[in-house]
């Protein structure tokens, strides 16, 4: 094996591009391992788990690790990573700010007259560069996670003060004006304006709309704790006061888990003395399901619901007793999926079960049914997140097939800008092998997909699905559908 580590100083890039960058990399013929990442603790203690030498390099580093196989693919590896870098920050410099300069700070882009400013920095640091932004008039876009809630507090105040709105922090999706930002998927313009505390729920939520002819104004992520009464739901009702003034928003939908009492009540309120009508899509044992809340947004905009799109033949029960198993990569939708199947199994193991006792921690599986969000930090330390490199599910989707007590895999696929470019050219092949697997040794194993996109992702939805089908999964848009049809194969 040969090692190569290098350290880039100054060499800022936001996370997501480094993730789809280190994911090129690895792909590469001869590539053992690679990371390509800032050079913050959490990725240094990343590098001293590949048993690298730990630089001295800090937050603001790019750091450069591959093992390759011989000298011949380290340097096919580093000519991808330069090919992959170069397509990273392809529109950086191309003109976006004419013959001047690249900005070096979030001060001197605000003089270029933009509105908003997506932070993508280190967690300890995104707070400073957030403040900056709001301090020139700029609404926050805060894709960084890691941020401390007290400065979430005190960023949300500067921006209620402001007039302006912050987004995040962990906020990972958002549609502004058509504009996708983060993981975004592509959608038509349109009368509905998304209010969420969920990125994958607001992608579930606005391919649905979609999927039924409805478009989408804005698609607004307020961050996974802002209902939570350390926040007070602060960007909540910024952004839900924005939307009731935008013209092009006739119906708002606000997406979240149940929020802190005292802070759901309060956001109520707010929506009650709003001109512009608000859904509220609260996800909860009693609550409707993600399709169900795109439901009543089509019915209340005077439209006829759907049937959902399918591909595939629906599988039955067939009396063999099994595990379900579901392997996911939203977790919004790993959620929902959890709600619906303890509601019909009872207790159900998950590394996001909030029963203690079904706690699943680290790389972990069960005897009996488990759920599990793939995108949590224990499975992410070491890999980018599994909307860009599902490695590890395909590992997974192979050692549940060997099981002879698995009987039904639920999977989730999520397409759009920033996503894995074909998803289903590496799960399909997957899927036919486990199925294969398990018929050779005599039983059933039936497979399950949810697939969260539209037609105009730039994967192909269409494509995608009958890939999988053809593979032998039944797919549908619904990720509450596709539990369902799971849960029926248990009888």
């Amino acid at each position: 094996m040969v090692d190569h580590l290098d350290v880039r100083t100054g060499a800022y890039a936001d996370s997501v591009s480094l993730m789809q960058v280190s994911r090129r990399v690895s792909d590469t013929d001869g590539v053992a391992a690679a990371l390509v990442a800032m050079a913050t603790e959490l990725n240094l203690d990343l590098l001293d788990g590949m048993g690298f030498e730990r630089p001295d390099a800090g937050p603001n580093d790019l750091v450069i690790a591959i093992r390759a196989a011989d000298d011949t693919a380290l340097d096919a590896a580093l000519a991808e990573l330069s090919a992959a870098l170069a397509a990273a920050s392809g529109g950086a410099d191309a003109g976006s700010f004419g013959d001047a300069p690249t900005p070096r700070t979030v001060r001197e882009a605000a003089a270029f007259g933009g509105q908003l400013a997506l932070i993508s920095t280190p967690g300890e640091h995104a707070y400073v560069e957030a403040l900056d932004a709001l301090r020139t008039g700029t609404h926050v876009m805060l894709f960084s996670d890691n941020v401390a809630v007290e400065h979430e507090v005190a960023l949300k105040r500067e921006a209620a003060a402001a007039g302006l709105l912050v987004m995040g922090p962990d906020a990972g999706t958002a549609i502004v004006s058509g504009v996708g930002l983060g993981f975004a998927n592509v959608v038509a313009p349109g009368p509905v304006g998304i209010v969420a505390a969920s990125g994958t729920g607001a992608q579930q939520l606005s391919s649905l709309l979609d999927d039924a002819g409805v478009g989408v104004s804005h698609v607004l992520g307020v961050g996974g704790r802002d209902l939570k009464t350390a926040v007070g739901g602060a960007s909540t009702v910024q952004a839900l006061r924005a939307l009731d003034e935008d013209p092009a928003t006739e119906l708002i939908v606000l997406l979240s888990k149940p929020p802190d009492e005292a802070v759901g009540a309060a956001v109520r309120e707010v929506a009650g003395e709003l001109t512009t009508p608000v859904i509220f899509g609260l996800l909860g044992p009693t609550e409707d399901d993600l399709a169900g809340v795109a439901a009543s947004a089509v019915q209340a905009l005077g439209r006829e619901v759907p049937d959902w799109a399918t591909w595939g033949d629906a599988p039955t029960a067939t009396g063999q007793d099994g595990r379900l198993v579901g392997l996911f990569a939203g977790g919004t939708l790993c959620s929902e999926a959890l709600i619906l199947a303890e509601a019909a199994l009872g207790p159900v193991a998950s590394n996001i079960a909030g029963d203690p006792q079904q706690r699943l921690d680290g790389e972990q599986t069960a005897d009996g049914h488990v759920l599990l969000d793939l995108g949590e930090d224990e499975y992410t330390r070491s890999r980018p997140h599994p909307m860009i490199d599902q490695q590890l599910r395909l590992e997974r989707i192979e050692a549940e097939a060997g099981r002879d007590d698995t009987r039904v895999l639920l999977l989730d696929v999520v397409l759009g800008h920033g996503a894995h470019a074909d998803p289903a050219g590496e799960l399909a092949p997957a899927i036919a092998e486990a199925t294969r697997t398990a018929a050779n040794a005599g039983r059933a194993l039936d497979v399950v997909v949810s697939l969260c996109g539209t037609v105009g992702d730039p994967q192909g939805r269409d494509r995608q699905a009958a890939a999988l089908a053809e593979a032998g999964a039944y797919v549908t848009v619904s990720n509450a559908d596709a539990t369902r049809v799971a849960l029926r194969v248990l009888g």
